[in-house]
């Protein structure tokens, strides 16, 4: 096999990679070819502030081909078809043969999140005497390895009681809902807008042998919970506001992550014009990012 980084501008990279997938290349991926320097720009943002342009002015195409990959002639006809112009190979050097899977696995290891609660992929075995949460990655977001995911899973981890029913607002891949049942919930609800993520949640329950219910916003059934936890971004939560209060009980308690440390008092202030009577707070920060909870009175 053979590596291979391509130069391209933002009129073409994404459109090449996907091409050379199509022709034969047996992996593609784009990063910025200006990362970490001077003439780097921001490409992806948050809801609501999404760039004008949604590609890098420079991308580095890397793929991954077999030997007799014919790239120059691959490139040609696909740069007649695409109208661009012919990017710059930066380098081509061979690969050795190695296990992909265990090198993917490897990326993956057990991760503790708590003194007795640990993420751990299927391929490791479980940690004994510890709360196991079962994941691997997939399709949707969450493998456990994001501070605010960290932060949402010790909030559960130090609040939830036998009591209490959770509501894991975009779940992802359904980590919090299922965490929420293994450190004691009586019931555990997520919901998501993504087909694929509340599939995905849904066999991960399974996996990990707990009671908990995935559902798309549309199936979500009147009522509201104990506790309401919603790991996604600061302007998304903004926007979210009158639904997630809608959602929290009398006495409950709302859990915001998602957040950098500078966006807090911001969020704070939209819930608090919303509703007054829930008294929120950053609970703990990790890195640049911070947890933010209270109560209902």
């Amino acid at each position: 096999m053979r590596e291979i980084k391509l130069l391209a501008d933002e009129r073409c990279a994404e459109a090449l990679a996907d091409q050379l997938m199509d022709a034969g290349a047996l992996s593609a991926t784009i990063e910025d070819a200006d990362a970490d320097r001077p003439d780097e720009q921001p490409l992806y943002g948050e809801p609501g502030l999404e760039p004008a342009a949604c590609a890098w002015p420079r991308s580095i195409v890397s793929l991954l081909v077999e030997k007799d990959f014919d790239l120059v002639a691959e490139l040609e006809r696909l740069c007649k078809e695409l109208g661009c112009d012919m990017p710059e190979v930066l380098s081509s050097a061979p690969v050795e043969d190695q296990d992909w899977v265990r090198l993917t696995q490897a990326q993956f290891p057990p991760t503790q999140v708590s003194d007795r609660l640990w993420i751990v992929p299927t391929w490791h075995e479980p940690k004994e005497g510890a709360l196991n949460l079962r994941l691997d990655p997939g399709v949707a977001f969450g493998t456990g390895s994001h501070p605010t995911t960290h932060l949402c899973l010790q909030w559960l981890d130090a609040n939830v009681g036998a009591e209490d029913r959770v509501l894991d607002y975009g779940c992802g891949t359904g980590i919090l809902a299922i965490a929420a049942k293994l450190v004691g919930a009586r019931e555990a609800v997520g919901t998501d807008i993504d087909p694929q993520a509340v599939e995905a949640a849904i066999e991960n329950a399974r996996m990990n042998e707990v009671v908990a219910e995935f559902v798309l916003p549309e199936g979500m059934k009147d009522g509201t919970f104990e506790i309401v936890v919603a790991n996604i971004l600061a302007n998304p939560l903004k926007l979210l506001a009158p639904a997630l209060l809608g959602r929290v009980a009398p006495g409950g308690r709302l859990v915001l992550s998602g957040v950098l440390a500078k966006q807090a008092d911001e969020v704070i202030e939209t819930y608090r014009a919303v509703d007054p009577a829930v008294k929120l707070a950053v609970w703990r920060q990790e890195g640049d990012w911070v947890c933010i909870a209270g109560t209902r009175a």
